[in-house]
């Protein structure tokens, strides 16, 4: 996991709509950046539905989420039609920026070890410092701690 207070690294992945993101477009606002294993499932449904319902708190804070996996656009369109999410999911396919945020790690799941996506959250500031990291994170919890935790860094 990445230092608090260190630079979060830059990124350039396209969303579910083909657009290209990057961390420097969003410059002057915090990024609830949250990496996630893979899209449809139980656990990652859980998570994004729950901050795709407090997105509109999370803007009061002048706070943007987004999600990254390394499932493709089209599996992000298929997610976010599905589950009529509201958030940015950005793909990662190639692992570069899930590694840069040291979410790529090893996994072991019915005696297999592999390696995938370890569910990391991390919040950056306006300047693009990290001021909140955790890879122990519960999917189903994680919208509201972490909405705590930005209600935390400045009042509306």
């Amino acid at each position: 996991m990445l230092e608090v207070n260190t630079k979060a690294p830059d990124f350039s992945l396209k969303d579910q709509n083909g657009k290209i993101h990057t961390l420097s477009d969003y410059s002057g606002r915090k990024v609830l950046l949250y990496f996630y294993p893979k899209d449809n499932t139980p656990g990652c449904t859980k998570q994004a539905c729950s901050y795709s319902i407090l997105h509109k708190e999370f803007e009061k804070y002048n706070t943007v989420i987004i999600g990254i996996s390394k499932d493709s656009v089209k599996s992000h369109k298929n997610f976010e039609n599905k589950q009529n999410l509201s958030i940015t999911l950005l793909s990662d396919e190639s692992t570069q920026v899930i590694s840069a945020y040291d979410a790529w790690k090893e996994k072991k799941n019915y005696g297999k070890t592999y390696m995938g996506t370890l569910r990391t959250t991390y919040l950056i500031d306006e300047k693009g410092i990290i001021i909140y990291a955790s890879d122990k994170v519960k999917a189903a919890e994680d919208a509201a701690k972490m909405l705590l935790e930005v209600e935390k860094t400045k009042q509306p």
